[in-house]
């Protein structure tokens, strides 16, 4: 498999597309004036604990005050295992006006705050410092038993070696597969100094204040996103170019020889149609090649997905056909959702299909696309009404709502009023405020397509209801409302 990573960088944002065989399969974005804070730490205020809830607000100098469970502050250790599982009381743990250094892991999403924690980590190349536990973990994607136990007694040589062997412990994520003794021992030190220099920020730190910023966008990607059968990484910023040359030979110099810089006129998203790829992110229909498609619909609570059949008839039976459909879109559906970088709750309707081992052959299909995906994924069985009902870890926001707001003519639910609605909402309130005031007149202010309805068809019925109410009414197009917009004006 042919895999590229795209970094087009300007001074206001930074944007990264991973490329799979010429498709583009994840994007991330990184605005300058508003860049995401997953992974900074902070010195907070408690300000508001609440014990229904388990949980309490923190002021970390955030617009709004971020959000923390007792499930996620360090506490006492506990020997038996449901007392490990069955969190403190929270106001056992914090009380209002206590400073407290917390981690972000999730971004503020719409109305909601940051979500925190006490359990400091910091991620590098092939490790994830964890100052506060004794542990030595690895990556579940790493499967081999003898190789997890290399890497295991590795970082325990390492830690020996600096004497850490009491004090912390480490991580070992997806990409230290195959790493050697010397890469483990530099990640192992760099880990060190910048803990360190956190714990100095620490003491000086007044809260609410930082204490550690996660590196941007352009530099993250070599830390996070670069693995064995990535090809090449274009960069379409000398400056950028240069300085990330510089941080790839200190901490991941086997990435040095993948970097080229691109400088040509046409830009560097559209020669790989990665923009054409970003304006069908942000529609609701997905076209399948098969000649079906998919309606992604996301909201607040959950995002659905729902699975047609289309102009695509099959050649053999409708079970076959069926079939077909639901595996191609198992396929499309992976995609989609680290495109689209949807999480929480995800319900997929596929087509009701009646063989048990077509909806596990399905499913297979399903968790084997989503294998590849960063984010955290669970998958359900097929319930009963035919639904698959999945999770992905959400930590940062969606493509949508990086990119786009909610209409403000229809607030986001996607519908507005047809004209004829809204001429009957019109003679409703002719009717009261015939009933309220004596007035000589009345003009109404609406849209274009509202009036000519009022002249056309509803002629008639605006004309009954000026003989009803023995006051005439006049007509006047306003161009600047929307189409639920209207005025009754006393004359």
């Amino acid at each position: 498999m042919n895999t590229e990573i795209l970094l087009n960088v300007t001074p206001t944002e930074t944007r990264m597309g991973l490329v799979e065989n010429g498709v583009l399969q994840e994007i991330y974005i990184e605005r300058s004036n508003r860049r995401g804070i997953v992974g900074n730490i902070y010195k907070g205020k408690v300000v508001r604990v609440l014990p229904g809830m388990q949980a309490a607000f923190v002021e970390v100098g955030l617009e709004r005050a971020a959000f923390i469970h007792a499930a996620d502050i360090q506490g006492p250790v506990k020997n038996s295992e449901s007392a490990r599982k069955q969190p403190d009381a929270i106001s056992s743990l914090l009380h209002e006006g206590q400073s407290l250094v917390v981690q972000v892991t999730k971004d503020p999403i719409g109305t909601k705050g940051a979500r925190l924690t006490t359990h400091i980590s910091i991620p590098s190349r092939y490790l994830v410092f964890m100052p506060d536990t004794q542990h030595v973990g690895i990556s579940q994607r790493i499967e081999g038993e003898s190789e997890r136990e290399r890497l295991r007694n590795l970082v325990l040589d390492c830690m020996q070696a600096e004497g850490l062997t009491d004090e912390c412990g480490f991580i070992l994520r997806t990409a230290a597969e195959g790493a050697g003794e010397d890469e483990i021992l530099s990640d192992t030190r760099y880990l060190q100094r910048v803990w360190n220099k956190v714990q100095e920020r620490i003491k000086t730190v007044q809260a609410p204040g930082k204490i550690y910023e996660e590196l941007p966008l352009h530099l993250r990607t070599f830390r996070d996103f670069i693995r064995p059968e990535v090809d090449k990484v274009l960069i379409d910023s000398k400056e950028n170019y240069q300085n990330s040359q510089d941080f790839a030979k200190l901490f991941v110099p086997e990435v040095t020889e993948k970097l080229e810089y691109y400088p040509g006129e046409r830009p560097i998203f559209d020669l790989y149609s990665v923009e054409d790829e970003i304006q069908k992110a942000l529609g609701k229909k997905v076209q399948l090649k098969s000649g079906g498609y998919l309606i992604v619909d996301q909201t607040e609570a959950m995002t659905t997905v729902d699975v047609n059949t289309g102009g695509f008839v099959g050649h053999r039976n409708l079970e076959e056909t069926i079939f077909k459909t639901n595996l191609e879109a198992a396929t499309v559906i992976g995609r989609q959702l680290r495109l689209r970088n949807l999480g929480g709750i995800i319900i997929i309707d596929f087509i009701d299909m009646e063989d048990q081992e077509h909806q596990r052959q399905v499913l297979r299909m399903l968790e084997k696309v989503l294998e590849k995906d960063h984010a955290k994924t669970k998958i359900s069985q097929v319930s009963e009404l035919g639904l698959v009902e999945m999770t992905r870890k959400r930590t940062r926001e969606s493509l949508g709502q990086m990119l786009c707001e909610p209409c403000p003519h229809c607030h986001g639910c996607g519908t507005v009023k047809t004209p004829e609605t809204v001429c009957y909402e019109i003679f409703r309130e002719l009717l009261r405020e015939a009933r309220t005031y004596d007035v000589n007149a009345y003009l109404i202010l609406a849209t274009q397509g509202v009036i000519d309805l009022l002249l056309d068809e509803e002629s008639q019925s605006l004309a009954d209801l000026e003989n009803f109410i023995g006051k005439t009414i006049k007509l006047q197009v306003e161009p600047m409302y929307s189409q639920e917009q209207y005025d009754v004006i006393l004359q």
